[in-house]
């Protein structure tokens, strides 16, 4: 049983469903019947009207979205342990053309307003330093744990006092979403988020994600952001088949329905790791304490998942599992004892 991450999970039918009915003549790159309802379906899923454009991979979504926020000289506040920080190669800087990741610190890889308001203190107004230009979240974080509405508007409102861009790394956004129970406006854009990397493929998608922006500059920043994902190799001369994916996903509660079997899934592993969690279980992910013994047990019954560092392992549960799928891992840590 794999638990190495959700990228390695088979496709969701209704997408492949979806990518089948695609399979027609119609028009190249991003003027095809289905790219050209991306912006109503989004629209109508955010209740604001949003621009919306599909993008190849995550990190693609993320570095474009920072690219429209942040001049080559400015900097983005994100926390050290951000997917851009930690995963993504310098595609951060590769896109901004030189711009600088400001990492800071933060419970549960999350940032807070005094920490953000502390380091924007720090910079003095002169040529000499890097001036903050955007702040990025990731909604789930990379531990798993979901920023509320209120946490996100405490911080849009430290972006708009400060006047900086405000990007969230949604690629595990449906999960954040569907731990809430909140209305998806509720945790972005009516908190002041400007631009969404809104995740697909971990969710059932096969390739693609969606970059969404919203707010006054929205139309602007969607023109920037298609010369940017032209630019950068990142335009489908097929782009149909993405679009597809992502329609499938939003227009009739896919990606919620999914993001909830992979979010049950995770609470059913938790209570097999009672005692052993290193941090709440919001989403789809489980950091827990396993000694290098442990794990091994665990992997020769077949089980596979990352270590997290010593004594510590990364466990990822997916939309195509549920409870009953993931008792076996239950069962076997439940027999490990309480760690």
């Amino acid at each position: 049983m794999h638990f190495f991450s959700d990228n390695a999970t088979p496709i969701s039918p209704a997408v492949m469903t979806a990518i089948a009915a695609a399979d027609r003549a119609d028009h190249g790159y991003d003027g095809d019947a289905w790219s050209a309802r991306l912006d109503g379906a989004f629209s109508d899923l955010f209740d604001t009207s949003v621009k919306a454009l599909w993008i190849s991979t995550g990190t693609a979504a993320n570095s474009i979205a920072l690219a429209t926020l942040c001049p080559p000289y400015g900097g983005v506040l994100c926390h050290e342990e951000a997917h851009i920080v930690v995963d993504e190669c310098g595609a951060p800087g590769f896109f901004t053309h030189g711009a600088t990741l400001m990492p800071l610190p933060g419970e549960g890889a999350k940032l807070t307003p005094a920490v953000v308001t502390e380091r924007l203190k720090a910079i003095r107004p002169d040529v000499h330093q890097v001036p903050a230009r955007a702040i990025s979240i990731t909604n789930a974080t990379e531990y798993g744990l979901v920023y509320t509405p209120a946490e996100v508007a405490a911080l849009g409102d430290v972006a708009k006092a400060q006047g900086l861009g405000f990007h969230m790394d949604g690629a595990r956004f449906a999960n954040a979403v569907a731990h809430l129970g909140c209305a998806p406006a509720d945790v972005t854009w009516r908190a002041g988020v400007d631009a969404l990397s809104f995740g697909c493929v971990k969710n059932g998608g096969m390739a693609g994600e969606a970059l969404l922006f919203f707010g006054d500059q929205a139309d602007a920043r969607a023109t920037e952001a298609k010369r940017w994902r032209k630019r950068s190799g990142h335009l489908f001369s097929k782009g149909r088949y993405l679009a597809a994916q992502i329609l499938a996903m939003i227009e009739d509660g896919l990606w919620l329905r999914n993001a909830g079997a992979a979010n049950a899934a995770a609470r059913a592993l938790a209570d097999g790791a009672a005692g052993r969690l290193m941090h709440p279980v919001e989403a789809n992910e489980l950091f827990v304490h396993l000694t290098a013994e442990e794990a091994a047990a665990l992997r020769a019954q077949g089980f596979d998942f990352y270590d997290w560092g010593e004594g510590a392992a990364r466990l990822v549960t997916n939309w195509s599992q549920d409870a009953q799928s993931v008792a076996p891992l239950v069962d076997a840590l439940k027999a490990l004892g309480r760690g």
